[in-house]
């Protein structure tokens, strides 16, 4: 479109009109006109254009003056920044609207009125400029955004500092990074008429993992109350995972949701003066999700058909970054934004990057945890930097290689987080701004600690590390850690399947974009230790054990939940449904739980429940735990959780694994509890592998084989129990060896007896990465997979390799 408009309505524009109304405006025109049929909801508005600014600039005589002082600005100097890019914006909101644009203005607002049967209709004043939202650079948040705007005059001022803030601090200086010439790029306004998420919630999504890049994901952050909240790190918001390839099938395919700590929320003033306000959040909201399962699937739908939207456009993958609201008066969904990601779209995916700490007593160094932005580590020298104003930003001591500490980031401090190695903030979440920024920047950010300003202190060193899950850790000192680099295109293919063991849900998307060929170990052990954190019959039976100190431990860890059955329920079915959303065209092998007795007594509330073992290792452990009286119902809880993962996440790769089972009556007992809660061999396609672990499986594996789909071998226990060994000990340790000859008697028979039987076979022990001579005896005798973990994943190909051609020129 080409145009010397002044005024244009939102649903003239599209995503070819960036240069005449910048990228947010063409990009929500573009919604309005393509996807409104779809029944996605984008609210009415009006646009001032960038020639509407362009004429401001030269009635006011204003570009000679802005060049002059932008020649000025010596970039590098923090006070020369701060007091050019205030003379700068002084002159532009010193400036006069011309009576022509202010009449257009004015006409245009008063049919919005109209529009929305209001006097003086509430809006936000949002800039768009021509640089902003494009795929090679994100300028967001780079210029202001003004909420709750009624009246013509605070309109008209409100565009005025919209159009100031093309010179902000943070902006000047960030085009300057990104090689972005300042008189090349054009404002214009969005008048657009309020969501009253002041009533009810709002927030931001993405249309990917935000940290790995995983693209089958949407990722939604919300909160109660208007959105800035969300956007400012102000607060710790609620996250929703929803799955996109089985929502697509229509499942409710939500593999994840985390409550917040939503403590504070920003709503609508009670005056001109005070057009927003931040107030306390009521003890309710703060106790449960801030939108419900359906909200989620019906944003999460919108989501995708954006992204598809935007895909075809570009003819390229095109993921999104969305800003949501739900309207309190009439409970409608909303999206107010949307722009496409530019961080993981530009990054190239056939290379692996991955950070390790190497430092084997690292936990006891451990000072605080967050949330994890980005997977690397950096070390450096705490500075805290609480309540800075605008004006003292020059002022502030911060030199390269500081870990920037603090409440939550400003947009005024992007200079200075650009020389910092590491972000750590107290509030925030993933989507919010300090995390975008550190993105942006390529260094690692902590964000949401809570008191990170109380427990570090200035001057101290610390090392920051993103690189073990989703939880970001901060530890004392320097912490030694090592960095490695993989090319995809340098790894030999191989005829051998190899699988990942995976432990954390957390770390599986990150996982999935090894060559690998799905799960051969995930163990809800890790799930419920690190995640559930108590004992399932104490999540049950709580209540009636009169300790009332238990009993409040308990009701504040499943708060968002409706008790402790469906906090159980919910939280295993999300750390499995999350690792199998990762390996979507794999299968997922889940093992039921295999704790042992002394391992459930330290869960919490354990100690009522177990039993004191002389030997828990070959005690109440694995199958005689499922179909016992005393055990049955916690069982029944894991089965629901496979259940839901499979029939309502439409996960159904998941394969189940029953371990430590020493008998075939075991097994039979075992699938007659879980078809008492509704899980059954064969029906929906449902697999059961059996682990292979105890001689009587190897023994008696012509039978086994008859009720089960596949061995999967555990050869620690294996090895332990064919040579009566424990492990464990140091006495006895230097005979324990899975290379042992009769360890390897009774894999070849196990192998031969299952390929007989038609049954599949692996291995997820660790012994084919620590030894290439047992990877060569396991593929010379036929072994359907080999899984490992993932730190052995790279070597263990390549030793595969080697063995299989040299059986090959034999």
């Amino acid at each position: 479109m080409k145009s010397e408009k002044l005024i244009l309505n939102l649903q003239q524009v599209g995503i070819n009109d960036i240069e005449i109304v910048g990228g947010k405006n063409a990009s929500l025109g573009e919604m309005i006109q393509n996807l409104k049929r779809l029944g996605i909801q984008i609210p009415g508005g009006f646009i001032v254009t960038v020639q509407a600014y362009k004429e401001f600039i030269e009635f006011n005589g204003l570009d000679k003056h802005i060049r002059q002082l932008i020649d000025g600005i010596d970039l590098s100097d923090m006070e020369s920044l701060t007091a050019g890019g205030q003379k700068i914006r002084d002159c532009i909101t010193g400036g006069s609207i011309p009576a022509g644009l202010s009449f257009e203005i004015r006409n245009a607002y008063n049919a919005l009125s109209e529009v929305y049967s209001q006097n003086d209709v509430d809006v936000a004043v949002r800039s768009s400029a021509t640089a902003e939202d494009l795929p090679d650079a994100s300028f967001a948040g780079q210029q202001d955004t003004f909420l709750n705007i009624s009246g013509m005059e605070p309109l008209l001022k409100a565009i005025k500092d919209c159009f100031a803030s093309l010179f902000t601090d943070r902006a000047i200086s960030y085009r300057q990074s990104f090689g972005y010439d300042h008189f090349q790029i054009g404002l214009s306004v969005c008048i657009q008429k309020m969501v009253r998420s002041d009533l009810a919630a709002s927030g931001v999504a993405f249309s990917l993992d935000t940290e790995s890049g995983f693209k089958d994901v949407i990722i939604i952050n919300g909160s109660y109350g208007l959105g800035e909240m969300v956007v400012q790190g102000a607060i710790s918001p609620d996250e929703f995972i929803v799955f996109k390839p089985t929502l697509k099938q229509g499942y409710a395919a939500i593999i994840e949701k985390r409550i917040g700590i939503k403590d504070k929320k920003m709503v609508y003033g009670n005056s001109k003066a005070e057009r927003v306000k931040i107030v306390a959040s009521t003890e309710q909201e703060q106790n449960q999700f801030c939108i419900t399962n359906e909200q989620v699937l019906e944003l999460s739908k919108w989501i995708m058909a954006i992204e598809d939207h935007y895909s075809a456009i570009k003819q390229c993958w095109c993921p999104m970054d969305v800003e949501w609201a739900v309207d309190g008066n009439t409970g409608e969904l909303y999206i107010v934004q949307a722009r496409p990601e530019t961080i993981h779209s530009r990054k190239r995916l056939n290379t692996i990057t991955e950070y390790a700490i190497d430092d084997a007593e690292r936990s006891e160094k451990i000072i605080l945890k967050g949330i994890a932005v980005g997977d690397k580590i950096a070390n450096g020298r705490v500075n805290i930097l609480m309540g800075t104003a605008k004006a003292d930003i020059s002022k502030i001591s911060f030199e390269k290689g500081d870990v920037l500490v603090t409440d939550m980031t400003d947009p005024d401090w992007e200079p200075i987080m650009k020389n910092a190695s590491a972000i750590i903030t107290n509030k925030g979440g993933r989507t919010c701004h300090a995390a975008i920024v550190a993105r942006e920047l390529g260094v690692p950010a902590i964000v949401g600690c809570g008191n990170a300003t109380d427990i570090l202190q200035q001057g101290q060193l610390i090392t920051a590390s993103c690189a073990e899950g989703s939880a970001g850790l901060i530890y004392s000192g320097v912490i030694a850690f090592k960095k490695q680099e993989f090319d995809l295109d340098d790894l030999p293919e191989i005829k051998t399947p190899v699988m990942l063991n995976v432990a954390s849900p957390e770390m599986a998307f990150h996982f999935s974009r090894f060559p690998n060929k799905g799960v051969g170990l995930a163990r809800e052990e890790f799930i419920i230790n690190n995640y559930i954190q108590v004992h399932p019959l104490a999540l049950m039976q709580h209540e009636n054990l009169n300790d009332e100190i238990l009993s409040k431990q308990i009701r504040d860890h499943i708060r968002g939940f409706k008790n402790g059955e469906d906090f159980f329920v919910e939280k295993l079915s999300f750390g499995v449904g999350r690792i199998a959303a990762s390996f979507f065209n794999h299968k997922v092998i889940v093992r039921f739980s295999d704790f042992k007795s002394n391992e459930y007594f330290n869960l919490l509330g354990g100690k009522y429940f177990e039993p004191k073992e002389e030997n828990p290792m070959i005690g109440w452990r694995g199958a005689s735990r499922y179909y016992s009286k005393e055990y049955k119902k916690a069982f029944g809880m894991e089965c629901m959780a496979i259940k839901k993962v499979r029939e309502i996440m439409g996960l159904k790769n998941v394969v189940v694994m029953i371990p430590f089972c020493r008998t075939v009556t075991e097994l039979l007992l075992v699938y007659d509890t879980m078809k008492e809660f509704g899980l059954e061999r064969g029906k929906d396609g449902l697999e059961v592998y059996l682990m292979a672990e105890i001689p009587s499986n190897i023994i008696m594996a012509e039978e086994f084989s008859a009720h089960i789909d596949g061995f999967s071998i555990g050869s620690n226990d294996l090895t332990q129990l064919v040579l009566g060994l424990d492990r464990d000990s140091s006495l006895v340790a230097h005979i324990y060896d899975e290379r042992n000859e009769a360890v390897k008697i009774m894999i070849r028979t196990l192998i031969s007896v299952a390929k007989k039987a038609g049954v599949k076979v692996g291995i997820c022990g660790q012994g084919p990465s620590d030894f290439p001579d047992f990877a060569q005896f396991l593929v010379e005798e036929g072994i359907d997979t080999i899984s490992v973990t993932p730190d052995s994943f790279f070597k263990t190909v390549k030793a595969i390799h080697r063995i299989e051609n040299e059986l090959i020129s034999i």
